[in-house]
């Protein structure tokens, strides 16, 4: 079914709700987007559906994977910002009763990326939309982090000199795999907890003229500039407190290509200044706080206050790839750690965070990146107990070739000594 929402004069929300002809669980999934939304996310509806849920999506407001509806809409950057999620929740709720003739038992939310900051605003605006939450990756943080993303790409572009070229991103790789994979006692291609291995770029300089099996002294620092908080050189302030973790090297190109992220660059040119604008121009410190209040903190999710929706029972799932080559892991761990701070005791059994090894953004990587978090919140939401691992898979074309159980943090997973190493039975989290 196919919905158009107008909340305001210049709102144009496209919503459809699937709904399974048999085999209804009486569930709603509802499903978030990626980068700048502009599309309905239909990979995502159908999982829902052949789960069994009622499934709904929405193109946030407006058509197409830019900031072009910014400029003169205020009202479509509120969509995007958060209405659109809601309006879309709240109708669905009705479709689906007034098809079935019953109202769905459970309502969930599931969404990584952009998704994932929808979902904590979700939780934190909205408590009575979904009874469990799903966040993973979570760019919460969004216009400080588009901001911070060109600068770096500025940065790691000083000059030719600096520039790591794609080239040398195994080579890099392999070097940190070779100095951190074993620590956690299994050589498997997986760094499992890179807040541990402490690698020293300066390893890798070369002894004379450039080559493929090196790096030039600068680009050590450029190296050192992708695994440290992102900072001006000059004053030394803080543009991001998140940083690149050992493991990501692979994904580097994303945020130190050639030019900055798209998503970035299109959210500084449309949100904070013109289409016109240079990146090249940036200031630093100045136009990084310029880009936190251009939106009016519509598209801020890190508000740690989410007792409204702990209270009346809700969960909180959050996930993030330790090898995130763009958004920064630190950011999902900060909010955890900010959210017990703020909400206290009640936070115990309503919030989990689990940090995947190896996996990249959303997905992807060596690490086993496959798990049904809808499974483990709702599990969770039924019973109210808490999962402190959920198996995971490891897939190569298509096919599973590894299991490990991706631990609640701050547990992590360790070898009991025998059996395979691709097997999860074989592991425990501690």
């Amino acid at each position: 079914m196919t919905l158009q929402l107008t909340p305001s004069s210049d709102s144009d929300i496209r919503v459809e709700v699937w709904l399974p002809k048999v085999g209804w669980s009486h569930k709603l999934q509802s499903s978030g987007n990626g980068g700048l939304g502009g599309v309905i996310p239909y990979p995502a509806l159908a999982a829902s559906v052949k789960a069994g849920y009622a499934a709904v999506g929405t193109d946030t407001g407006h058509v197409g994977g830019n900031a072009d509806f910014v400029s003169g809409h205020p009202e479509k950057l509120v969509d995007f910002g958060y209405r659109a999620i809601h309006e879309m929740t709240v109708t669905a709720k009705t479709v689906v009763t007034a098809h079935y003739d019953a109202h769905p038992m459970r309502a969930y939310f599931n969404s990584c990326s952009t998704g994932g900051r929808q979902a904590l605003i979700e939780a934190q605006r909205y408590p009575e939309d979904f009874d469990g939450v799903v966040a993973g990756d979570p760019s919460w943080d969004q216009m400080r982090l588009y901001a911070a993303r060109v600068w770096l790409n500025t940065y790691v572009n000083r000059t030719p000199a600096a520039v790591i070229p794609p080239s040398k991103y195994p080579m890099i790789h392999n070097a940190v795999l070779d100095k951190c994979d074993a620590l956690d006692g299994v050589k498997d291609g997986v760094i499992e907890d890179p807040t541990k291995c402490a690698f020293d770029w300066s390893t890798l300089i070369c002894s004379g003229a450039d080559r493929a099996d090196c790096l030039t002294k600068d680009q050590v620092e450029t190296a050192n500039a992708m695994m440290r908080p992102i900072r001006d050189p000059k004053s030394g302030s803080v543009l991001h407190p998140g940083r690149y973790y050992p493991g990501s090297e692979l994904g580097w190109g994303g945020v130190a290509g050639p030019s900055p992220s798209g998503e970035s660059h299109e959210g500084m040119r449309k949100i904070v200044f013109t289409p016109a604008w240079d990146y090249h121009t940036l200031k630093v410190p100045d136009d990084v706080e310029r880009a936190v209040t251009a939106d009016k903190g519509l598209l801020y999710g890190g508000d740690p206050d989410v007792s409204r929706f702990f209270k009346r029972g809700g969960k909180l799932l959050m996930y993030h790839g330790w090898a995130d080559p763009l958004v920064s892991p630190d950011t999902s761990v900060m909010m955890f750690q900010r959210i017990h701070n703020t909400v206290g005791l009640s936070a115990a059994n309503s919030l989990a965070l689990f940090m995947v090894p190896g996996m990249g953004h959303c997905q992807a990587g060596p690490g086993s990146d496959v798990f049904d978090k809808v499974a483990a919140v709702d599990q969770w939401v039924e019973t109210g107990k808490k999962p402190q691992s959920i198996e995971a898979t490891h897939l190569t074309a298509g096919i599973v070739d590894r299991t490990r159980p991706s631990c609640a943090y701050p547990t992590t997973a360790h070898y009991k000594g025998t059996g395979s190493t691709d097997d999860a039975k074989n592991f425990r989290c501690e």
